[in-house]
């Protein structure tokens, strides 16, 4: 497997590539987001768990297909099915040691259908496929069944979105300085900061439309969190494409690759934000 440093840098983008990405970013969020929110305010909670289900099976097989075009093996169907398995134990708070065992045996047990003395790399790529993906989205789910978890699931999207919308948009327009440049060189200072201000600003905004009873304090702290976390998940999932040489996880999502492309900084900021709230002093929920 390549290593990051072996990657030679992506072309920075041009004004015009920076708009069309710009418009096919917005024609897309303009279509999935309302699916999204009915969902998920009118929808039983069963069918947000549905749709976190199938996010994650899509991102995990994303994952695995990923490695496996750089050369790397990997096992999508056992993943795939791990990963379904790992996702759905959320729907029982004490499934998870279960199904992650089951998944890391048959992934293991896998490795013996290739006949080589090299098993660790296809497993090792795939339980972490499940690791990274499935156990962390899985926590969408424990959190969207607190007390007020429907607006709490609203809080994390707004959030973690509005942060990353702004990191794009500032960084494409006056982004001057990398922030690192030899995991991602179209991040810029520039666009990490915007990214934080907007993260607590939508934050606080949402939080008084949404939560008006929970203390006013915990809004700016939360949002000024998840906007560095989702900053983290958004860092890692690029040097993981890099690390395989790839520009996207997939093509899914128009103007913004794929799915993983799209929830990497969810994948992060959704177990950040529910022990914050589950296990954070004065915050429970």
């Amino acid at each position: 497997m390549g290593r990051a440093h072996d990657v030679p840098l992506p072309t920075p983008m041009t004004g015009s590539a920076a708009a069309g990405g710009w418009g096919r970013r917005v024609l897309s969020a303009a279509l999935l987001l309302p699916l999204f929110v009915t969902a998920l305010v009118w929808g039983p909670p069963w069918v947000f768990g549905a749709l976190v289900l199938g996010v994650g099976a899509l991102g995990q097989w994303e994952f695995t297909r990923m490695f496996r075009r750089a050369g790397v093996e990997a096992f999508p169907v056992l993943g795939l099915v791990g990963g379904v398995l790992v996702s759905g134990s959320f729907f029982a708070r004490d499934a998870l040691p279960l199904a992650l065992t089951a998944a890391i045996l048959m992934v293991m047990a896998g490795a013996l259908w290739l006949g080589r003395a090299v098993a660790w790399e296809p497993a090792g790529a795939t339980v972490l496929g499940i690791c990274y993906v499935n156990v962390l989205i899985g926590h969408a789910i424990w959190l969207r069944a607190l007390p007020e978890g429907v607006e709490w699931i609203l809080f994390l999207v707004g959030v973690t979105w509005a942060g990353e919308t702004a990191a794009y948009a500032v960084g494409s327009a006056m982004g001057r300085h990398p922030l690192v440049p030899r995991i991602s060189p179209r991040k810029t200072v520039e666009g990490a900061a915007a990214q934080l201000g907007a993260a607590t600003l939508a934050a606080v905004v949402v939080h008084r439309l949404l939560l008006p009873e929970r203390p006013a304090v915990e809004a700016p702290i939360l949002g000024l969190l998840l906007g560095v976390v989702g900053q983290v998940g958004d860092l890692v999932e690029s040097l993981l494409k890099r690390s395989v040489r790839a520009k996207d996880s997939g093509v899914v999502i128009p103007g913004h690759g794929g799915v993983l492309d799209r929830i990497d900084g969810l994948l992060f900021c959704a177990p950040v934000l529910f022990y914050c709230l589950t296990h954070g002093r004065g915050w429970g929920a």
